[in-house]
C-alpha cells in the first residue's frame, strides 16, 4: 500500500509539472501574440501640406521646426514664383516635396491624361531648378477618386510617379475659416483606424487657423506614441480604391 501511495505522488509530481510548464507555454505565446499585434498596428503619421507654397508655409515651417516634426508638402507649380525661399526652406530643413499639379485648375489639369502628367512634370521641373531634386510623389487636387483607373495608373509608373491619398482630412480645404477646435476634432478623431496614417491639411495664403490648430494636433500625436514621418519615393503607395 505504501509503495502505491509512493507512486501515486510522484504521478501527481509530474502532472503538475507540466501544468506549470505548459501555462509559462502559454504565457509565452500571448505574450508573442500581443507584440505581433502591436507591430501591425505599428502608430505611424505622415502630416502632408497641399497647395503651397505661400507665405503661411513658413509659419507652418516654423511651427515644425519648434517640435522637431518633419512633413510632406504637395506644391501647386505656378505658386512657386515668389515664394522660392520658401521652397529651398523646406528642401534645406529636411521636409518631403511632392507633386500637386502647376495650376490646379480642375478643368485643365482633367481635360486628358496627357495634360495631368505635363502639369506634374513642370512643376516637377520648377523644384528641381531650385533644389536639385525631382520629386515622383504626386496627390490628385481633389483626390485620385474618379480620375484614376488601371490603364492610367501603369502611365503614371511609366513616368515614375507614385500616388498618395489621405486616409485623415481637416476641412480646411473646403472652408479656410473652419473654427480651430472643429478642426482638431477632425484632425485627432478616434475614428481614424487605418494605419499609417495620411493626414491632409493646406497651407496657402488663406489656412491661418490650419497654423494655429497645428501645435495642438502635433502634441495630441506624440502624446499618444506616434511617430512622425515623410512620404518619399520608398514610401508605399497610399490611394483611393480603383474601381474596375
Amino acid at each position: 500500500m505504501k509503495k502505491k501511495g509512493s507512486t501515486r505522488f510522484i504521478v501527481l509530481l509530474i502532472g503538475l509539472f507540466y501544468i506549470i510548464v505548459n501555462c509559462c507555454l502559454l504565457g509565452s505565446q500571448k505574450t508573442l501574440a500581443y507584440s505581433n499585434l502591436s507591430k501591425d498596428k505599428e502608430k505611424v503619421i505622415y502630416l502632408t501640406f497641399d497647395d503651397g507654397p505661400s507665405v503661411l508655409t513658413d509659419k507652418v515651417l516654423d511651427i515644425l521646426d519648434e517640435n522637431n516634426v518633419k512633413a510632406t508638402f504637395f506644391l501647386i507649380g505656378n505658386q512657386i514664383k515668389g515664394q522660392e525661399a520658401v521652397v529651398k526652406r523646406i528642401y534645406d530643413e529636411g521636409h518631403s516635396m511632392g507633386l500637386h499639379t502647376y495650376t490646379h485648375t480642375y478643368k485643365k489639369i482633367y481635360s486628358s491624361r496627357k495634360a495631368f502628367i505635363d502639369e506634374m512634370l513642370q512643376t516637377q521641373d520648377e523644384i528641381n531648378s531650385l533644389t536639385g531634386i525631382k520629386p515622383t510623389i504626386i496627390r490628385f487636387p481633389f483626390g485620385s477618386r474618379k480620375h484614376l483607373n488601371g490603364p492610367f495608373l501603369e502611365q503614371l509608373h511609366s513616368c515614375n510617379f507614385k500616388i498618395y491619398d489621405w486616409n485623415a482630412i481637416m476641412s480646411d480645404g473646403v472652408n479656410f475659416r473652419t473654427p480651430t477646435e472643429q478642426l482638431y476634432r477632425e484632425a485627432t478623431k478616434t475614428t481614424i483606424t487605418e494605419h499609417p496614417i495620411i493626414l491632409l491639411m493646406h497651407c496657402d495664403y488663406m489656412h491661418k487657423n490650419t497654423c494655429k490648430v497645428l501645435p495642438r494636433v502635433i502634441k495630441f500625436y506624440k502624446d499618444n506614441g506616434y511617430e512622425f514621418k515623410i512620404i518619399n519615393d520608398v514610401t508605399p503607395e497610399n490611394y483611393f480604391p480603383i474601381k474596375k
